[in-house]
C-alpha cells in the first residue's frame, strides 16, 4: 500500500485528469507567449551550458553534453506521462548514468594531462605538511561525485511525483463534491510547475557535468 500511495502518479486512471489539461494550459501559454521562440530558447539554454563550462563547438565534450541534455530532459517528461516509468527516479540508471560521465571526464583529464591533472589534486601554495590531507579531501570530493548527481537528480523528481500521488490520491477522495474544483486547479498548477522542474534538473545536472569537465585540462 505504501509503494502503491508513493508512485501512484504513474497510475492512468486518475493522472490522465490532471496531465491532460496540464499540457494544453502549457501548449496554449507557449504558442501565445513565445511562439516560435520555444525551440530557440531550449537552444540558449544549452549554449549557456557551454559557456559556464568554457566549452566550444569544437570541442568533443560538446556533443556529449548536447546529448546529455536532451536525453534528461525527454527522460524527465517522459516520467511525468501516465503510465510510463520514471528512468530519472530510478537508483541504478541514473548512478549508471553519472558514472559514465564522470569517468569519461576524469579518463579525458589523466589520458591526456595527467600532470595537471594531478596538480590539480593539491590547491596551490598549501603547506607541505598538509599536502596529504589535502590530496586525501580532493580525492574523496572528486569520487562522490556521481553520487551527488544522482541523489541531486532523483531526490528532485521523486519528490516531485510524490507529492503528485498524494494530490491525485485527495482528488480521487473528493470526486464529486465541492472542493473537487479547487483540488483539480491546484493539482493542474504543480503539475505545470513539475514540468519546469524537469527542465531545470536536466540543466542543472548538465552544467555540473560541464562544470567538472572544465576543471580538468
Amino acid at each position: 500500500m505504501v509503494m502503491t500511495d508513493l508512485f501512484s502518479s504513474l497510475d492512468g486512471a486518475y493522472s490522465l485528469l490532471i496531465w491532460f489539461p496540464s499540457v494544453l494550459a502549457l501548449f496554449l501559454y507557449f504558442s501565445q507567449v513565445y511562439g516560435s521562440a520555444l525551440p530557440s530558447a531550449l537552444c540558449s539554454l544549452g549554449a549557456s551550458v557551454w559557456k559556464n563550462g568554457t566549452l566550444n563547438r569544437y570541442n568533443p565534450f560538446t556533443l556529449l553534453l548536447n546529448v546529455l541534455f536532451m536525453l534528461l530532459i525527454l527522460t524527465n517528461l517522459m516520467g511525468l506521462t501516465p503510465m510510463m516509468y520514471t528512468l530519472s527516479s530510478d537508483l541504478f540508471t541514473m548512478s549508471g548514468l553519472a558514472l559514465v560521465v564522470w569517468v569519461l571526464v576524469l579518463m579525458s583529464g589523466w589520458i591526456y594531462s595527467p600532470t595537471q591533472s594531478a596538480a590539480h589534486l593539491l590547491p596551490q601554495g598549501a603547506p607541505l605538511g598538509l599536502a596529504p590531507f589535502l590530496v586525501l579531501i580532493e580525492t574523496i570530493s572528486i569520487s562522490i561525485r556521481p553520487l551527488t548527481l544522482t541523489v541531486r537528480l532523483m531526490a528532485n523528481i521523486s519528490a516531485g511525483h510524490i507529492v503528485l500521488g498524494l494530490l491525485a490520491n485527495s482528488l480521487t477522495a473528493i470526486m464529486g463534491s465541492i472542493m473537487m474544483l479547487p483540488m483539480l486547479g491546484l493539482s493542474i498548477g504543480y503539475m505545470l510547475f513539475e514540468f519546469f522542474v524537469a527542465l531545470i534538473q536536466a540543466y542543472i545536472f548538465t552544467l555540473l557535468v560541464s562544470l567538472y569537465q572544465a576543471e580538468h585540462p
